[in-house]
């Protein structure tokens, strides 16, 4: 079986793709799709509908996120019905930070979008986030699920083998960029668990992180336990790339 590594993309909040094309054009030759952030962390960004698109037209497979805080019912089905325009196929329906400006939506919730991609069209795939802790029944009805970002191949290994699900999961690698980014995470996700050690090592060097996020790639794809991984490279997917490349043929 494939190890298949997914590698989410900077969505750009201005109207220009020539940042996007640059890293579908980098990262295509490790990666075998491309998530596209929806909204990214409760900024306004180019539709990811419309990115996905771009990725397809670009030779490669996109995967829209699209996130329940955003959009109503009415929305949602605006968003499917583009999709299938596009010939986009593939999702993954989230809950979505908190917006930094407007309200939350409560139209919809993962579970109710799920539903709906389904009887819009069978020929959907559909996708859905798990925390590391024990998964929801429903969840099971996704195509594939999407698990939480963690720094430790331990953990995340332990929790596939403690809560196993008959369906491909891919688990979440984020390169730790700089200290600050740290920080950052750490308030935003109490229980990301950052390995201090990790932190003093990416403040004294830059490229600690992304050494440190290749090493865990290519860990998990050793043990055996997931399908691939969700890489999330952050600004630095060029470094991540000239690394990762050779280890991966």
């Amino acid at each position: 079986m494939t190890f298949e590594l997914i590698c989410e993309i900077e969505p750009p909040t201005k109207p220009d793709l020539k940042h996007v094309r640059h890293q579908i054009g980098t990262m295509s030759t490790i990666a075998h799709s491309f998530l596209i952030p929806d909204n990214h962390i409760g900024r306004a960004t180019v539709s990811s509908v419309a990115v996905a698109h771009e990725v397809e037209s670009m030779g490669g497979r996109g995967i829209a996120c699209l996130n329940s805080r955003d959009r109503n019912l009415l929305g949602f089905r605006r968003d499917l019905l583009t999709a299938a325009a596009y010939g986009v196929e593939r999702f993954l329906f989230v809950y979505g930070d908190k917006p930094t400006s407007g309200n939350r939506t409560s139209d919809l919730t993962v579970r109710s979008m799920i539903a709906e991609a389904r009887e819009f069209s069978p020929g959907f795939r559909v996708g859905a986030a798990a925390a590391l802790r024990p998964l929801p029944a429903w969840k099971g009805s996704a195509d594939f699920l999407f698990s939480q970002v963690s720094y430790s191949v331990e953990a995340q290994v332990r929790w596939r083998e403690e809560h196993p699900a008959d369906l491909p999961v891919y688990a979440g690698v984020m390169v730790l960029a700089s200290e600050r980014h740290a920080r950052t995470l750490a308030a935003a996700i109490p229980d990301i668990a950052l390995p201090e050690d990790l932190v003093r090592r990416v403040a004294a060097d830059r490229m600690a992180g992304v050494e440190a996020a290749c090493e865990q790639v290519l860990a998990l794809r050793d043990s055996g336990a997931f399908a691939g991984v969700h890489l999330i490279p952050v600004s630095r997917y060029r470094d991540v790339e000239s690394r990762l490349a050779p280890a991966l043929k």
